[in-house]
């Protein structure tokens, strides 16, 4: 049987982990120097959250210095058309996530198992094939990465006045197991075309970057381009483990009261430190007279003690975040690699010192988002969303 026939996660963690450095990724660099070099493509590109906490280690530089908007700013003088922060499509992830999610609680959808996140490849492919009874559990939601390609052959081809055959998008992000995803008959949608016509990751973006001569202390910090620029603090640590979680639970506390809640009311379900024995976060939260229990798990070897847990009735939750990586997107199968040295938990912090520090914290508040929703999508999980934003969980071919 080929890899994907079998029950692998393609997380690529037997990449960054191989003792003897025996494994690579399908290096799909080429396909994106072709789309660029094409003048009947519109190239547009997306960065994920997690990639501006590691590209910079292939050059040395610091934290203040390794900007996303200076990976905008290399993908631009590549020659991409259009460059993007992935924290957009991550709030727009949460408004339809989090919308979700309340409807089924309150609707009695999750009395016997949890509604969980569907956002990270390695993790669907992992249910479907070791869990295929708890598939049904999984949110409908399509991930950011997918959302971005679906809105970029839609609503942004509209703003263009260009048919969506003339958008090639690009994912640059931290995981293997997103060119995979990409693939998914499900994301084939003949309204939108293929969502995802490539996929990166951040090594690959660092070879990009050397390949075409740029130097990183040339670069300058530029903005993403409009209209999907605006981004917040909550679609920052989509990157690191407990991060969806949090964020889907601040907004879904603002759609319930009507009032968002204290900034760090959620940091509960954040990681603790990088081990084995802190894969998995558990916490309850209190809404008025509504207690939420809550997981976040990280590792699919920590994910299947957890499923194991809930198939057996000895814990109930309402809602469950899984990330293949251990740490998260951080910790991903596509960042650089460094020989036995584990850097997940430290790159999750940065996120949630942007997060921190970001004028926006929640979802809700994204001005880009609000206004997609205004003039396209009307409201979250409105027909049109669940055409372009949402997706049919399939077990054939995961």
């Amino acid at each position: 049987r080929t890899i994907e026939e079998a029950s692998c996660a393609l997380c690529g963690q037997c990449i960054t982990h191989c003792p003897v450095g025996a494994l690579r990724a399908r290096d799909d660099t080429e396909d994106v120097w072709d789309a660029i070099a094409d003048p009947d493509k519109i190239v547009v590109a997306q960065v994920a959250p997690a990639v501006r906490t590691a590209w910079g280690e292939e050059f040395g530089l610091s934290d203040k210095e390794a900007t996303v908007g200076k990976i905008l700013d290399a993908l631009k003088r590549m020659g991409v058309d259009y460059a993007f922060d992935t924290t957009f499509s991550a709030d727009l992830t949460i408004m339809e996530e989090g919308t979700e999610f309340l409807h089924r609680f309150t609707a009695g959808e999750l009395k016997e198992r949890p509604m969980f996140t569907s956002c990270c490849p390695g993790w669907l492919r992992f249910i479907k094939s070791q869990y295929p009874h708890l598939v049904r559990q999984l949110s409908t939601a399509k991930s950011p990465q997918q959302m971005f390609g679906a809105v970029m052959k839609t609503y942004f081809a509209e703003k263009l006045g260009v048919s969506p055959e003339k958008i090639y998008t690009v994912s640059v992000m931290p995981c293997v197991a997103k060119k995979g995803e990409k693939e998914m008959e499900l994301f084939y949608q003949e309204y939108a075309g293929h969502d995802i016509d490539a996929v990166i990751t951040t090594r690959e973006l660092t070879k990009m970057i050397k390949s075409a001569h740029i130097s990183p202390d040339t670069l300058a910090d530029i903005d993403s381009d409009r209209p999907m620029q605006d981004g917040t603090g909550a679609g920052v640590i989509f990157g690191a483990t407990g991060g969806v979680m949090e964020a889907a639970l601040r907004t879904a506390y603002y759609l319930l009261k009507g009032e968002n809640p204290p900034e760090d009311a959620f940091k509960a379900v954040r990681s603790t430190g990088f081990n084995q024995n802190q894969g998995i976060q558990e916490a309850n939260f209190q809404i008025d007279n509504v207690t939420v229990r809550t997981a976040a798990v990280s590792g699919l070897g920590n994910a299947r003690a957890l499923l194991d847990r809930i198939n057996k009735g000895e814990v109930h939750y309402d809602f469950v975040e899984v990330m293949a990586c251990p740490g998260g997107c951080v910790g991903g199968g596509g960042q650089p690699i460094h020989d036995g040295r584990e850097l997940a938990y430290e790159r999750g912090q940065k996120l949630y010192s942007l997060d921190k520090n970001a004028k926006r914290r929640f979802s809700h508040e994204n001005q880009d988002v609000q206004k997609m929703y205004e003039e396209y999508f009307v409201k979250p999980n409105s027909p049109k969303s669940h055409m372009l934003l949402h997706t049919e969980h399939k077990l054939e071919g995961f």
